[in-house]
């Protein structure tokens, strides 16, 4: 099954010597949407429509992920920042506003502070980030993430078994289980099964070190364009607002109310709406 859209068209772009899966619709100012592990551009079916009422949205498969090439290396979020930007540049946005969940937020700080002239807006959704003085703390935590930073067992015991593991996976991580959609389920691990996509997933992780050293310089020169930090009461939320004021200096956010880590499948009404009104008032 290949994951379409009402209103949106998909369209492999070559940048940074790959190429990548980009889903575009709607009209206006322009906003590029990063998804998170294990997900695709998918993760943002419900959100994308709302959004295009109101701006030019850009949904990508990141680099190891969905249709978007899965090569051996380049998998540290300031490469992968520079995919989603050349893509912008592409399709002809010299200046957009970027959001990105889970992983999607590890690629959109760097693509924000690298970027400075060309980023208007960053949003980051429920996730820990590189750089953040409790990254030690919290990641330590996480079990997935020192599971999937192992190189080859996570791709061999995975191998076959990708529906149970998403599945599994992402229900522990969902509050509101009447918005949990076994058919968007099946996408996600159809598209983990592709050939590579497993590994590149995991690769993501693989970087989170030289990753956490590259976001400790960027906050030497924190960001001054408007940055919205949302999360799920159950996860992240309480701490989003607090950990992004370490790397920019005009920060909005807080909780979504009975959600957790998958915000834009459980609560994708209260997403659109934050990010709406944030991207008109700022």
């Amino acid at each position: 099954m290949i994951a379409a859209l009402k209103g949106f068209t998909q369209q492999l772009v070559p940048v940074n010597g790959i190429k990548i899966n980009a889903v575009t619709g709607g009209s206006g100012p322009p906003i590029l949407l990063l998804h998170g592990w294990p997900e695709t551009w998918w993760e943002w079916h419900h959100v994308m429509p709302l959004l295009a009422e109101h701006f030019s949205v850009v949904a990508i498969d990141l680099r190891g992920a969905g249709f978007s090439d899965c090569p051996q290396g380049g998998y540290d979020k300031a490469t992968m920042a520079r995919d989603a930007h050349e893509v912008m540049v592409a399709l002809g946005h010299e200046r957009y506003a970027v959001c990105g969940h889970d992983i999607g937020g590890m690629v959109a700080l760097p693509q924000a502070a690298i970027y400075r002239q060309t980023v208007t807006h960053l949003a980051v959704l429920d996730v820990p980030l590189p750089g953040w003085t409790g990254w030690e703390a919290t990641t330590a935590k996480l079990w997935h993430f020192s599971f999937h930073m192992n190189r080859d067992l996570p791709e061999r015991l995975i191998h076959g078994r990708e529906y149970d593991y998403v599945s599994t996976f992402m229900a522990e991580r969902f509050y509101d289980h009447s918005s949990f959609d076994p058919l968007d389920i099946e996408i996600y691990a159809k598209a983990m099964a592709l050939p590579g996509r497993t590994r590149g997933g995991m690769e993501w992780y693989r970087t989170l070190a030289a990753d956490h050293a590259a976001a400790l310089e960027y906050k030497k020169q924190r960001l001054d364009i408007p940055v919205l930090g949302l999360g799920g009461d159950q996860r992240f939320g309480a701490q989003m607002a607090p950990m992004l004021k370490e790397f920019a200096t005009n920060v909005t956010g807080g909780s979504i109310a009975r959600c957790s880590h998958y915000v834009a499948d459980e609560r994708p009404d209260e997403v659109a709406a934050a990010l709406i009104a944030f991207l008109k008032i700022n």
